[in-house]
C-alpha cells in the first residue's frame, strides 16, 4: 500500500494543501494494535484497510527526524526496494546525484527546506509545535520553527497538558480558515510523548508510562484530530502525511526511551492520503 510510484506529486504540489502531522514518539506496535482493535475511528476513515504502513525513520529522536523530514526525507519503506535503487521520495530539494527521485517525485528548484520551497510556490508555511524542540523558549527551540513563515507554540501545546492536541487542532483550524493561499503545515503532536499516564482512567493506580498509557494517548489524539480533518475538507483538496518521528522503549532488551536504534524506536507508523472536497 501507499505505493509512491503510483502517486504523481506533480498532481499534488500547487493544487493541494500539504499537511504533515507528526505523532511524536508513537510506536508502530501501538498504532497497529489500536487500529486492529477499532480504537482509532477517526483515522480509520482515511487509512487503508490494513492501517498504517511500517517504515524506517531517518533518526531516533525528534530534532534529527524533523530536520530530515523538512529536507524531504520522510520515513522510508521498511522492505527492500524491488527496483534495484533507493525507495523513491514524494518531495525532494534539488541536489545532484539523488537516487531517491523519480519522474513522480516533486523536485523543488528553490529552497533549502520544504517550508522555504513551498513558499517559493506561493504557499503559506505554518508550524504548530508540540514538544520542547518547538517551544521557542531558547535558541535550540527556535531552529525548527524558524524554518516557517508562521510558527506557534504555547504551554498548552506541551507534553504535560492533557488536552494539548485539542488546543493545537483548534489553532490549526483557525489558521486554515484565515489562510487564502494554499498552506504547508507541520503539526507536531506532543500528547503521545511521555508523560502519558494522565490518559489512563482515574480509577487505575498511578504508574509509570507504559504501552497502555501510550495507547490511551493515541486514542485521545485520534478523537482530537477530527475537527482538523473536517476543516481540511472545507478547503480541499489536501494531501495529508501522518507519521511518527520515532518510537520509544519501555524496557525492551533493557532499553528505555529513545535516541538509540532499537527496533521499537526505528520502526514507525506512516500513512498519506488525500482529503477531497466535502
Amino acid at each position: 500500500m501507499y505505493e509512491e510510484l503510483k502517486i504523481n506529486m506533480h498532481d499534488i504540489v500547487g493544487t493541494h494543501d500539504v499537511i504533515l502531522i507528526t505523532l511524536d514518539t508513537l510506536r508502530l506496535d501501538c498504532a497497529e494494535n489500536a487500529f486492529a482493535q477499532g480504537k482509532l475511528p477517526v483515522l480509520s476513515r482515511w487509512l487503508s484497510r490494513s492501517g498504517f504502513e511500517r517504515r524506517h525513520t531517518p533518526a531516533s529522536f525528534t530534532y534529527a527526524a524533523h530536520q530530515a523530514f523538512l529536507a524531504g526525507f520522510l520515513p522510508t519503506r521498511a522492505h527492500p526496494s524491488p527496483w534495484g535503487r533507493a525507495h523513491p521520495r514524494l518531495f525532494a530539494l534539488a541536489f545532484p546525484g539523488s537516487e531517491s527521485t523519480t519522474e513522480n517525485t516533486y523536485v523543488f528548484s528553490n529552497g533549502a527546506s520544504l517550508p522555504e520551497a513551498f513558499v517559493h510556490l506561493g504557499y503559506r508555511s505554518i508550524c504548530i509545535g508540540g514538544v520542547g524542540f518547538f517551544n521557542k523558549c531558547n535558541p535550540l527551540g527556535m531552529v525548527l520553527p524558524s524554518l516557517f513563515q508562521d510558527s506557534y507554540w504555547q504551554e498548552e501545546f506541551g507534553v504535560a497538558h492533557k488536552d494539548s492536541t485539542g488546543a493545537q487542532v483548534a489553532l490549526a483550524c483557525k489558521l486554515l480558515a484565515q489562510s487564502e493561499p494554499r498552506v504547508f503545515m507541520l503539526l507536531n503532536i506532543s500528547a503521545i510523548h511521555q508523560p502519558t499516564g494522565h490518559y489512563l482512567p482515574e480509577t487505575l493506580p498511578a504508574r509509570k508510562d507504559d504501552l497502555a498509557s501510550h495507547e490511551a494517548a493515541l486514542c485521545y489524539v485520534d478523537h482530537a484530530l477530527a475537527p482538523l480533518l473536517d476543516a481540511l475538507a472545507t478547503r480541499a483538496p489536501a494531501f495529508v502525511i501522518i507519521c511518527s518521528d520515532h518510537g520509544t522503549a519501555f524496557g525492551e532488551d533493557g532499553f528505555f526511551g529513545h535516541r538509540h536504534a532499537h527496533p521499537v524506536v526505528m520502526n514507525v507508523p506512516y500513512a498519506h492520503f488525500v482529503v477531497p472536497k466535502a
